[in-house]
């Protein structure tokens, strides 16, 4: 027999989307297996390529293929920098309470994912009403993320509220699972139920992700005959950019090292301010997912960076990794050594978090390396990634707390 599996989380998508395809990718396997899933999302992201075509009504389903459904929840369009992000937030959650069961089979599993984390309250009734587990899945700790990156106090009151709600969701699920490897020190402090931690991180599956080759005009501002050192991401808060563009200026004189950023975010355009006389710094607009293996085979090394956080403590799972390393480029990264894809698999170097002096090192030493060298590092990142981060491993650890 069959089990129902309502997901909710507001920012999932599919690839068409061009962001939040988790959910999507795993729900292919998890219908091989004779789930049938649900998965309620928000009708507006700033953060999608496409928006998705809804109705009038509130909820609108699409039948994306046999036993996958997604259901967008109607939310009105938001500033992402604005108050009424978070009033969004708030609505898709109100409007989870309202969902009409007779247009949907009553659900085995709820999964509620976060951020954002107000759809907890909804998951945890649903989940009493109709007996069916509970799965609370975190992808970012909240609200330690908006402590330890926007400088919040612990006493305010939408800290204190999101605590509050965090600290429901981990109490009554029946499993937790998180994306971060080490946040079980963290949860099981509020949990106080060990064993349901499970760690199960983000993924990627070659045979998904695409390699649409880029426009002519793209592929024609990328220079050739340089070492290229690559950034493909959000350029936003959590990458610590800043130091990247630093250690750009740090490098303008090396005529044999060019830097591509490639991708939109709220401090792209005072980064393209303030590099506007550098020779050695190419932007390039957010593309398709599905282009982004053919943008990568134009890099030589890859980067990401991070702050010097004890948010970070806890593990990270970005996306961009599992870009990188299928693929086969080696990483540069700029962090403190937390166990991430790029330590754990040695596929590229890691230097000091923080510090453009660093990160001017670190490419110069990638610049120096062996072609041999530099293969091996990325062929080290693709065995890793292709070994456990792939989504059809990741769908069978996931089934088991089903």
């Amino acid at each position: 027999m069959s089990k129902n599996i309502w997901i909710f989380n507001q920012t999932a998508g599919t690839p068409e989307s061009g962001w939040g395809e988790r959910h999507y990718f795993l729900s292919k396997y998890w219908a091989k297996s004779n789930y049938n899933i649900t998965i309620f999302s928000g009708s507006y992201n700033h953060l999608f390529s496409n928006q998705p075509k809804v109705s009038t009504q509130t909820y609108t389903k699409e039948n994306i293929e046999p036993r996958i459904t997604f259901c967008w929840v109607k939310i009105k369009k938001y500033n992402p920098n604005s108050i009424f992000k978070l009033w969004s937030m708030i609505v898709f959650a109100w409007k989870l309470f309202f969902i009409p069961v007779n247009k949907f089979e009553k659900p085995d599993v709820i999964l509620i994912s976060s951020m954002p984390l107000f759809s907890v309250i909804p998951a945890y009734l649903l989940s009493k009403k109709y007996k069916s587990k509970l799965i609370f899945e975190v992808r970012d700790l909240w609200p330690q993320t908006p402590i330890h990156l926007k400088g919040y106090s612990s006493y305010h009151p939408v800290v204190i509220i999101m605590a509050l709600i965090e600290k429901l969701g981990y109490r009554k699920a029946t499993h937790i699972v998180s994306v971060l490897p080490n946040a079980y020190h963290y949860i099981n402090k509020i949990s106080k139920s060990p064993g349901k931690f499970n760690y199960i991180p983000n993924g990627i599956d070659s045979k998904f992700v695409g390699d649409e080759q880029l426009s002519k005009k793209v592929k024609n501002s990328i220079p050739k005959d340089k070492f290229i050192i690559g950034y493909a991401g959000t350029i936003g808060l959590a990458n610590a950019m800043e130091y990247f563009i630093d250690a750009v200026k740090l490098l303008k004189d090396n005529s044999e090292i060019h830097f591509v950023v490639v991708g939109d975010g709220y401090l792209k355009a005072s980064f393209i301010e303030d590099t506007k006389d550098l020779p050695n710094i190419t932007f390039i607009d957010k593309i398709k997912k599905s282009q982004v293996q053919s943008m990568l085979s134009f890099f030589n090394v890859c980067y990401v960076g991070r702050y010097d956080l004890p948010l970070y403590e806890h593990g990270v799972s970005y996306n961009k990794y599992f870009d990188y390393m299928l693929a086969k480029k080696p990483i540069l990264e700029s962090s403190k050594m937390i166990k991430d894809p790029v330590e754990l698999s040695d596929c590229g170097l890691i230097v000091s978090p923080e510090n453009a002096g660093s990160i001017k090192e670190g490419v110069l030493k990638m610049h120096n390396l062996s072609t041999d060298k530099l293969n091996k590092f990325g062929m080290n990142g693709y065995e890793f990634v292709k070994k456990y981060h792939n989504f059809e491993f990741l769908s069978t650890q996931y089934s088991k707390l089903f």
